[in-house]
């Protein structure tokens, strides 16, 4: 099942699931059916996973171009709040984003599509955040926006969230100049 979002692009997929007495089975990739749910051919280049302490944010994270990727994620253990947020700047949700809980329960995925900035919060201990991305990483393309930037005004479920240090002092959206 897949469904969309005001903000063109992103799709959040939820797998067939069959359970019975013995657990579950579900297809957790299908390169030919992703394709077909999101309406264009994607080829992942590159599979990332980390592993967060409850309350931890990661983000909200980009990168440039030439070196943009798009992202699947999901939660293969644990559960989280992600985020993407638009910065495409012909884009009439641009500085819009979206919230959605991804989990090991609910098994859904969420595409987000180059040109958006992403990020996500760990609800619960040891939480393990896979993403299939479209492109290498670049370190020299790599951009953040504050994650509690007022102007995008993100609920993260959290009050003391965890950061890196460069997620303390990433650039405000009012002063941010978009790349897409």
């Amino acid at each position: 099942m897949i469904e969309t979002f005001d903000i063109q692009g992103l799709v959040l997929i939820t797998p067939r699931i069959f359970a019975d007495n013995r657990g579950c089975f579900f297809e957790s990739f299908n390169q030919k059916l992703f394709n077909e749910q999101i309406g264009q051919v994607v080829t992942f280049v590159q599979d990332n996973i980390s592993v967060s302490k409850k309350n931890v944010i990661r983000g909200i994270h980009f990168q440039a171009p030439p070196y943009a990727q798009g992202k699947l994620v999901r939660v293969l253990k644990g559960k989280a709040i992600d985020i993407a947020v638009d910065i495409r700047k012909n884009s009439p949700t641009y500085g819009k984003h979206i919230s959605v809980e991804i989990s090991e329960y609910n098994n859904k995925m969420l595409w987000i599509p180059e040109g958006f900035a992403h990020g996500f919060v760990a609800l619960e201990e040891n939480t393990l955040f896979s993403y299939k991305c479209t492109n290498y990483y670049n370190s020299a393309s790599e951009g953040a926006i504050l994650w509690n930037d007022t102007q995008l005004n993100i609920d993260w479920k959290v009050k003391s969230p965890i950061l890196s240090e460069k997620d303390k002092i990433s650039q405000k959206f009012n002063t941010f100049v978009s790349p897409f």
